[in-house]
């Protein structure tokens, strides 16, 4: 069996370096808050290219405290708006639920499975706050018209970088994806590029009082020990998990070159006229590589049958899920299409030539 993600084989180039960075944890006795954190943090806001990374618990914690902070610095309250993405992972909308801000579901571009950045401008109301762009499947999703329409409207850009690790937005000046907004909020799940062994996340900014208050209120809301300036929650990173996530993200880019390489093999070699396959490899690290199928099920049991795992992200759209019932009666129809017809296939560094090519010959062949 192909697995659609062997975190075994993923992690297996590293293991000697991270157990290294594990007895050097336990060497110092100190697992919060500590030389791990700080050297991570400070290795990760140069890579993406920002002043400031604040480590916490997890990516939803991360774009959670990023709107919390707005709140607290009265840039944003309660009731007002925030355009995302309607085809992304609840997480995004979620952070913006619990801060009691509005989300404002934008379809995707079907082309690129973005957000039509052509639709975002006639989203925006007296009461729109900020705009969160999705890197969704590790495709770049900022455009110069989503930088133009922040600036006209004075609108916060806030990124979900969850699953872009080391994405560069390719323009004059590159710039990697989490430094192109005010602020952006970074998952190191387990499966992401850049993946811890547990729950990890991140906030990268250039802004000194937001990144302060972030770090505030991710430690119970309290910058000086036993005082507190906010009712905040308790969201740190690790110090087991920073030291592995500063080992692993020294093979960050070579990593992601190979998930190109494959990507790169699929978009070449797949011609299957029922399969749609993604046309762009410049501006993706491939987190995920979607296609479209209309007999998704049967292409994803076709392909089970002949010894292929893969996924689908995902199978129910957030404005159709129970959680949030109130958006029952949306009619989202590129998003729907994509999350009924969306497959993922196997596309990570641990993967061989050969399993590339079987995948290939299998997609070439179906009928589903």
């Amino acid at each position: 069996m192909i697995k659609y993600l062997d975190l075994k084989r993923v992690n297996a180039p590293y293991d000697e370096e991270m157990r290294h960075a594990i007895d050097g944890v336990l060497q110092r006795g100190w697992y919060l808050k500590g030389e791990a954190t700080r050297r991570f943090e400070e290795h990760y806001a140069e890579y993406i290219g920002t002043r400031y990374c604040i480590g916490c618990g997890n990516g939803l914690d991360a774009l959670t405290l990023i709107f919390r902070a707005y709140k607290e610095m009265g840039v944003m309250q309660e009731g007002d708006e925030v355009i995302v993405p309607a085809n992304t992972y609840i997480a995004s909308i979620l952070a913006i639920t619990e801060n009691n801000l509005k989300p404002v579901l934008v379809e995707p571009d079907i082309h690129t499975l973005q957000i039509d950045d052509t639709l975002i401008e006639q989203a925006v109301t007296p009461r729109t706050r900020a705009i969160m762009i999705v890197h969704l499947y590790g495709r770049c999703a900022y455009t110069e018209r989503i930088g133009d329409i922040c600036r006209r409207h004075h609108l916060k850009l806030i990124e979900d970088n969850a699953q872009a690790h080391g994405c560069m937005y390719v323009s004059t000046k590159s710039k990697r994806t989490g430094s192109l907004g005010d602020a952006a909020g970074h998952s190191f799940y387990p499966g992401k590029n850049l993946g811890a062994l547990g729950d990890a996340g991140a906030v990268t900014t250039n802004d000194e009082q937001l990144a302060e208050i972030i770090r505030s209120l991710g430690n119970y809301g309290s910058a000086r020990k036993y005082v507190f300036d906010y009712q905040g929650r308790n969201s740190r990173i690790d110090e087991l998990q920073a030291a592995m996530l500063d080992v692993k993200l020294g093979y960050l880019d070579a990593a992601n070159a190979k998930r190109k390489e494959i990507a790169s093999l699929y978009i070449n070699k797949v011609r299957n006229p029922q399969i749609v396959i993604p046309q762009s490899d410049r501006d993706s690290v491939w987190h995920v590589f979607p296609i479209l199928c209309e007999r998704r099920d049967a292409l994803q049991d076709f392909l089970r049958a002949n010894g292929v795992e893969t996924q689908i992200h995902y199978p129910i759209p957030p404005h159709q899920q129970r959680c949030y019932a109130e958006w029952k009666g949306l009619s989202l129809p590129v998003t729907e299409r994509i999350h009924q017809q969306e497959i993922s296939l196997p596309c990570h560094q641990a993967l061989t030539t050969e399993e590339v090519n079987t995948i290939i010959n299998l997609l070439n062949i179906s009928t589903p």
